[in-house]
């Protein structure tokens, strides 16, 4: 079953000889449940891609289809609510927010949306990822690995329909790299959920259950 569905997706940027055309007729299906890393040279669109997936820009051109939703015809602050209950997002340097402890952190998703959290499954998540002992803590006390876990376990909280991580280990040296990565890969198995991550490292792109090549805006073999 395919809970992301793109149809020819197309992102300009400025007009005339100088447009820029990051994303450019873009299809492509994925899985429920399955990790998809998004792969290409620096300027390939990849995180064009992802944040047209995400919601964080309106297509030029073409669809976006989440979970049997088509996010163009969504009003803005549908679209808010729909990216708050519906997507994850990990990014490179987490955003954790600094005067919030771990946990609050976690379950700040939901205090958004005024949701109670289900206490058995942050217990669960935060084990998973080893944090049961930091929770007290906050990002300034936790390293590296540390504070992207915690933006794991956030994006995870709310069990969204996808998790989209922007290179989530593209400041770590190679060890955290390898060892964020694994842990992002069994949460999401652990708990069946789709992820589609970019990343420029070919090694974590094998973790992958599919590779999406990018080039100049357009998918390749």
């Amino acid at each position: 079953m395919d809970i992301v569905t793109v149809q020819n997706l197309k992102k300009y940027f400025g007009s005339g000889p100088r447009q820029v055309r990051a994303v450019d007729g873009i299809s492509l299906s994925i899985e429920k449940g399955k990790l998809t890393a998004v792969i290409g040279a620096s300027g390939s669109g990849k995180t064009t891609l992802l944040n047209l997936i995400g919601g964080l820009y309106k297509p030029t051109e073409g669809t976006v289809i989440i979970d049997g939703v088509n996010l163009g015809r969504l009003q803005e602050e549908e679209l808010t609510i729909f990216r708050r209950r519906k997507i994850g997002f990990v990014f490179q340097d987490c955003n954790l927010v600094p005067e919030l402890t771990v946990r609050e952190n976690i379950l700040f998703p939901l205090a958004l949306d005024n949701s109670r959290p289900d206490m058995i499954f942050f217990e669960k998540l935060t084990g998973l990822l080893g944090l049961q002992e930091k929770l007290d803590d906050f990002p300034y006390m936790l390293s590296g690995g540390g504070q992207q876990c915690t933006a794991i376990a956030r994006a995870l909280i709310a069990r969204p329909a996808i998790i989209l991580a922007d290179e989530p280990t593209g400041s770590f040296d190679a060890k955290t790299s390898q060892n964020v990565a694994g842990l992002l890969k069994m949460t999401t198995d652990t708990f069946h959920q789709t992820l589609i991550m970019i990343t420029h490292n070919l090694e974590l792109a094998q973790l992958a259950d599919y590779v999406v090549r990018l080039q100049d805006g357009r998918i390749v073999q």
